[in-house]
């Protein structure tokens, strides 16, 4: 067995050990990320082997905790990809102002940089106080850092400019203050989200919603778990509410693509049928 298909088996071997101590299943992830990030996993542990990761993992509970920044991609921006923001103001913002009450779920949240964005929106379009953002995702650490709101001023200049390319109405800065290098986003924010361990793994619906927005997640599952993570959505939404994935993401090959209409396909922006 050559290097490449030894190392895959020991990738094999620590998602099931990691199953089936911890019941965090990456089993479904594509191998390509995974090798990438298991070998950065071992520098930082300094393992010359994944076994020897394995046996760490399975034997120290603070070393998991660590692990999971490894599992998952906890990399975003705010307004990220400003023409997506910029078709929920003019496709979805107007539909979902009919309704009287709105819950919308942000999958894979990692550090918040979304659901800020998002509950930023929903303020300047007159729709936050009548809505319900649900943040999730199966990292602690990454939703106490989302449910904290607090980025280092040194990014500010990028999200303000993602935001006024994504059709902000004033400044960034009217939604945060800033205070000992960082800036913390507005508490009223706050008040209309709810941050929740999720696994779209395991985990089934918990909710009924409008909109689901799920960006830059699904490019690190196979094939099986998108189809999961798809099939969760669309049994959350209501009918003819709004799904929005990432930029390399599509509903194309999905065995639930029948169950969508696509409504800005540049920005990846479906509509349950």
């Amino acid at each position: 067995m050559h290097d490449e298909a030894l190392f895959d088996l020991e990738i094999r071997l620590l998602l099931e050990a990691v199953y089936q101590r911890y019941q965090h299943d990456f089993r479904d992830y594509a191998v390509t990320s995974l090798r990438r990030r298991m070998r950065q996993a071992m520098q930082h542990f300094r393992c010359e082997r994944l076994s020897q990761l394995q046996g760490r993992i399975l034997h120290e509970p603070e070393v998991f905790g660590q692990m999971l920044q490894f599992f998952t991609v906890q990399v975003s921006e705010m307004f990220r990809d400003p023409t997506y923001f910029g078709a929920l103001r003019e496709h979805v913002l107007p539909v979902l102002r009919t309704y009287p009450s709105l819950k919308i779920w942000v999958a894979g949240c990692s550090h918040g940089e979304e659901v800020w964005s998002l509950a930023i929106l929903l303020a300047e379009e007159d729709l936050l106080s009548r809505t319900i953002l649900y943040a999730t995702d199966i990292n602690a650490a990454a939703l106490q850092r989302a449910e904290a709101g607090v980025y280092p001023l040194d990014r500010m200049a990028g999200f303000s400019r993602n935001y006024l390319a994504a059709g902000g109405r004033g400044s960034l800065s009217d939604h945060y203050t800033s205070a000992y290098g960082g800036a913390a986003f507005d508490r009223r924010l706050k008040q209309q989200i709810v941050f929740a361990d999720h696994s779209l793994a395991t985990d089934s619906v918990f909710s009924e919603v409008h909109f689901v927005s799920c960006r830059n997640v699904l490019i690190y599952f196979n094939r099986t778990l998108q189809d999961r993570a798809l099939g969760l959505f669309s049994e959350a939404l209501v009918r003819r509410g709004f799904l929005g994935l990432g930029m390399r993401e599509t509903l194309q090959f999905s065995r639930h693509a029948a169950e969508f209409d696509t409504l800005a396909p540049e920005q990846r922006i479906y509509r349950k049928r």
